[in-house]
């Protein structure tokens, strides 16, 4: 029924390639995206489709179609803080990489708002094209949700797509509890600094901290049983400048990730405790801050299901397959946690015997991925109804 849409975005495949290298040397972080915006807007014009920004200007949403009922497509446009190492031609140069695919997203849904304007008049309702930012830092839903963007005209459903570097081209995963819930946290000790040739003059954060980081590991070890499915990982230890001073302070930052709320609950406290009480213990002083607090990502069953038979239609060579469940998390779960969502996961694996998996500085994605992606934003619009 939809074939013709994955043969439009088969013939764009050489324009796909174009924006997305593009984008790949421009990687910006969090809610600060000027270059990364202003390509998008420039393409929206070109393709006569009306926008707005929100978010300081950070945020574009594009509309096509009419009705009363009204779809929102969601591409993250966000990079993260690391030096890339993948080698490529087009890698960024700026200090930033798009280890996570966004790029790819991005380009993806410039591809089906191309293809979706050209068909306009076949659109069964509204259509907002949502690029985002924030989402590596789990504050971009909320910060466009805080300004409206299930309004006006009200959202009835949302989809988001995210491209995956070690699952095959061709494969295309979903599922109903699809992603982790996410609490990031940063916890700040307090010690004494001193001489590091006196260390009884003061005290020691980092011993401290690594304290702390080795209770939070026996945390998940010994309080939690193995098929819950909880991961605690910190992701930054830092602390002074030489070698022969012991600091004042110590920080680390980490993130929780589970899909009972239950035992979330449980383990902010006991993280709390936690920490608390082995400052205590060394005579130091400490706090917890809250960086995100994003739910699990739970999609809809039946909405799932009318997908999987427009993507089947589109293409029956793709390989759709059900039971998606990963403990990796997405701010797209705040849209789902409001309206139905479906959230599909396509496979983006480059034929090479070496594999890097997302947020690894060498991670590569198949280009071959970008008129599948294309497709399936369009598809879906396309069959909404």
């Amino acid at each position: 029924m939809y074939s013709s849409i994955y043969t439009e975005s088969t013939v764009m495949y050489n324009e796909l390639i174009e924006w997305r290298r593009e984008l790949h040397k421009i990687p910006e972080l969090g809610l600060e995206l000027p270059q990364t915006v202003s390509f998008v807007r420039k393409k929206l014009t070109e393709f006569g489709i009306p926008f707005e920004t929100k978010v300081n200007g950070n945020c574009v949403i594009g509309y096509v179609g009419s009705g009363d009922r009204c779809l929102l497509l969601r591409a993250d446009m966000d990079g993260l803080p690391m030096r890339e190492e993948s080698h490529l031609s087009f890698a960024s140069q700026n200090g930033n990489m798009h280890a996570c695919g966004h790029d790819i997203h991005t380009t993806a849904l410039l591809g089906a708002a191309k293809i979706l304007k050209k068909h306009e008049k076949e659109l069964k309702g509204k259509i907002k094209l949502l690029f985002q930012p924030g989402e590596e830092t789990f504050g971009g839903a909320q910060a466009v949700m805080s300004e409206g963007v299930l309004e006006n005209p009200k959202v009835d459903s949302a989809f988001a797509t995210h491209v995956a570097s070690v699952i095959p081209v061709g494969t295309i995963a979903y599922g109903t509890l699809t992603a982790a819930s996410i609490w990031g946290f940063k916890i700040t000790i307090t010690g004494k600094g001193t001489h590091g040739a006196m260390p009884q003059n003061g005290v020691d954060p980092i011993n401290v901290g690594v304290h702390i980081y080795q209770a939070l590991q026996e945390l998940i070890a010994r309080e939690c049983a193995p098929d819950k499915e909880v991961t605690l990982t910190i992701g930054q230890f830092s602390s002074g400048t030489v070698g022969n001073i012991i600091p004042e302070t110590a920080v680390l930052q980490g993130t929780l990730r589970t899909f009972n709320s239950e035992i979330k609950q449980y383990l902010i406290t006991r993280i709390n405790e936690i920490v608390k009480n082995i400052s205590s213990a060394f005579h130091a002083e400490s706090k917890i801050d809250t960086l995100t607090d994003t739910p699990v990502l739970c999609c809809d069953e039946k909405r799932n299901e009318e997908i999987v038979k427009a993507l089947e239609s589109m293409n029956p060579e793709f390989n759709i397959v059900s039971g998606l469940h990963i403990t990796a998390s997405d701010d797209f779960a705040i849209f789902a946690n409001k309206i139905p969502s479906s959230y599909f996961v396509i496979g983006a694996k480059e034929d090479s015997d070496t594999i890097y998996a997302h947020h690894n500085p060498k991670v590569c994605f198949n280009e071959q991925v970008l008129p599948i992606e294309t497709a399936a934003y369009a598809c879906v619009a396309m069959d909404w109804e």
